[in-house]
């Protein structure tokens, strides 16, 4: 099973959406808290190349955007892939 981890804030509903669908699935994951100016945030920016929006998602350390590139990858069938990686 892939290494998945994202970066959310509270009261985001892109963030509880992806967290909804990586569960769906079964998948476990690694969530950070990363609010406005803290590390984690800092840390989340820099690992996606400078996207500044939450959730951040990555899969085995490369980054695959938010909660609708995740939507996207599962529409177009190549994110049960990508987590069985």
């Amino acid at each position: 099973m892939a290494e998945v981890e994202i970066y959310t804030t509270a009261w985001c509903p892109y963030c509880e959406r992806a967290k909804a669908l990586l569960s769906r699935k079964g998948v476990s994951f690694t969530e950070h808290d990363a609010p406005h100016g803290s590390p984690e945030r800092r840390d989340a920016i820099q690992r996606s190349g400078g996207r500044t929006t939450v959730p951040q998602i990555f899969i085995n350390g490369e980054s695959i955007g938010g909660s609708d590139d995740l939507a996207a990858l599962d529409r177009a069938g190549k994110l049960d892939g990508l987590l069985a990686a």
